[in-house]
């Protein structure tokens, strides 16, 4: 099952003629698909990736697949995934699937990392066993502060209700950028927003530096719609270090443009009460800080889209989400 094109240009669908979608067009989000090509036969276009679809096919084949959810329409009993590369090292691709069991997408939400079986019968391909994948941060100091957030929510339970979920108003706030520039969140509705933390002193390049890096793929692949449709926020976690100069030559080291990549610092205390809203939370130990993993997209309106926890996530699915809340606003 192997993918024909690679290619991120849109082009039209072309499904074989023997295949039921030939008899009429379908939406985006109710267009079959599998996450590593298929096998013979006719050709589909989905979510700008040509793949292989069998064409006709009796045969059940059952594959495993996984990838980070896009979309997930209950009333079509639908996912978008933006599928992991394949043992082979063919590239991810972003797959609608069929979900029988409504019962199955209970609990999945748009930035999720999830393993599923992908089932084919005839010309119906659906996915299966769906779970949600955890363990996101394979690496000992998120996974210890993910401990520390654990027991402390335990302790007082209040912190953990004050976790926005998927789907809530983010409350408005407002920190200093690099440029010295108050920037108040509910200055940029209309924009979707792609938010992470971190500190300029961090030295493990799997934390703080893949979260930027992460970020300024995004900022590359989308660049002609910076700032109009997307703004992009790093939050400063170490804001008694990082603020005037040493914030600004931060925000240099990626290559920041103030007006669409905001490098924000304030007092520790207002840092803090940022962070707990996405659950994302630090300790300073040792004249360096424990800290979790967060990347979080708002979208248009304000609303809290998804929640990234940990690092197991490449860029490229990263950007596939900001590129589905951009392009299909609730």
């Amino acid at each position: 099952m192997m993918p024909v094109g690679r290619g991120k240009g849109r082009r039209l669908s072309e499904p074989c003629a023997s295949h039921p979608s030939s008899q009429s067009a379908r939406a985006e989000m109710r267009k079959p698909g599998l996450c590593r090509g298929a096998v013979a036969a006719g050709l589909v276009l989905f979510s700008s990736v040509l793949v292989l679809l069998p064409c006709p096919m009796h045969a059940q084949t059952l594959e495993k697949a996984s990838g980070m959810v896009l979309r997930v329409d209950q009333t079509h009993r639908m996912m978008l995934v933006s599928c992991d590369r394949d043992s082979g090292g063919h590239a991810g691709m972003d797959m609608s699937f069929s979900v029988r069991d409504r019962r199955q997408l209970g609990g999945i939400h748009e930035g999720m990392p999830i393993r599923f079986t992908v089932g084919q019968r005839g010309a119906m391909l659906y996915a299966t066993h769906i779970h949600v994948m955890v363990g996101a941060n394979l690496e000992s100091e998120p996974m210890q502060a993910a401990g520390l957030s654990t027991l402390e929510a335990a302790l007082n339970p209040s912190l953990a209700a004050r976790v926005l979920t998927q789907g809530q108003q983010v409350p408005d706030f407002e920190l200093t950028d690099q440029a010295g520039k108050q920037v108040r969140l509910s200055s940029l509705n209309g924009k979707v927003v792609l938010l992470t933390f971190g500190y300029s002193r961090c030295p493990n390049p799997d934390y703080c530096v893949r979260l930027s890096d992460n970020l300024a793929h995004v900022r590359d692949r989308f660049a002609a719609r910076m700032p109009r449709d997307l703004v992009l926020i790093t939050i400063a976690i170490d804001p008694e270090h990082d603020q005037g100069s040493t914030l600004s030559q931060y925000a240099a080291v990626w290559k920041a443009d103030s007006a669409s990549w905001h490098f924000l610092t304030g007092p520790v205390a207002e840092i803090k009460s940022v962070s707990a809203m996405f659950g994302m939370n630090f300790w300073r130990e040792e004249g360096l800080l424990t800290h979790t993993l967060h990347t979080v997209v708002i979208d248009r309106s304000g609303v809290l889209a998804a929640n990234l926890e940990g690092n197991q996530y490449t860029a490229q699915q990263l950007g596939d989400l900001v590129e589905t809340v951009m392009n299909h606003p609730r």
